[in-house]
């Protein structure tokens, strides 16, 4: 899939992959980017991966939409790109698909985003899956000292996309909070993205949208490299 570049092609871009096919999804994460569009600054663009699984539940999914990720990377003109999965699938190989231009995972920038805001950390998964795959990522990451655990609220990507989610959301942000010890909280799934705030306001305590922290973590690369 070749994604179309924009008339303004002098500007930097980003690149923002949603690694599954759900449309929604790849709404949700374009509209919790807009503030981070600035004024001159780096495009930033946001495409979904027509060949890939309606959401990212299993690790079969997350595996399956590798080799295409990494595909898509290497034939891009992008100045960096985020993939914007919380399994991060395919992050190394597209890497090294990119040839040295910056490529961001919104779990690693998600958790590494909420060790600034608070001591333990707690994470809103889609399902109990996620969650195995979730304590996996901490352990590789070496921060399972500050990880107070993970709470699922059994939906898909695009269904947490919609008002009627975030009952389910704030329940599980509550036992986060409340019974393990979470002093900071980061969304599980690029597709919950429109509940950042309200979740930070009824529960207290800082909430993490892992694709604004990983593009913020882009558009400093992006920048710093222009300069």
């Amino acid at each position: 899939m070749k994604v179309p570049i924009p008339t303004d092609a002098v500007r930097k871009r980003i690149l923002v992959i949603n690694p599954n096919s759900s449309q929604s999804v790849t709404q949700a994460i374009d509209a919790a980017l807009q503030p981070l569009r600035l004024a001159g600054g780096p495009l930033i663009q946001t495409v979904g991966l027509a060949s890939g699984p309606p959401g990212i539940g299993t690790q079969q999914d997350a595996d399956s939409v590798m080799v295409p990720l990494q595909a898509l990377v290497a034939g891009e003109t992008a100045d960096a790109f985020v993939i914007a999965c919380f399994s991060d699938p395919g992050m190394y190989g597209a890497r090294e698909a990119a040839a040295g231009r910056p490529v961001m995972g919104i779990a690693e920038w998600g958790i590494l985003r909420a060790l600034t805001l608070g001591e333990r950390f707690g994470i809103i998964a889609l399902a109990v899956p996620s969650i195995r795959r979730q304590q996996r990522y901490v352990r590789l990451m070496a921060v399972q000292d500050r990880y107070a655990g993970s709470r699922a609220v059994t939906a898909t990507a695009a269904e947490t996309t919609g008002a009627g989610a975030f009952a389910a959301l704030l329940q599980a942000g509550q036992k986060l909070v409340h019974e393990d010890g979470a002093d900071c909280v980061v969304l599980g799934c690029a597709g919950m993205a429109r509940h950042r705030r309200p979740l930070q306001e009824a529960l207290g305590v800082p909430v993490v949208e892992p694709s604004q922290a990983a593009v913020t973590a882009a558009l400093g690369a992006v920048l710093l490299e222009a300069s």
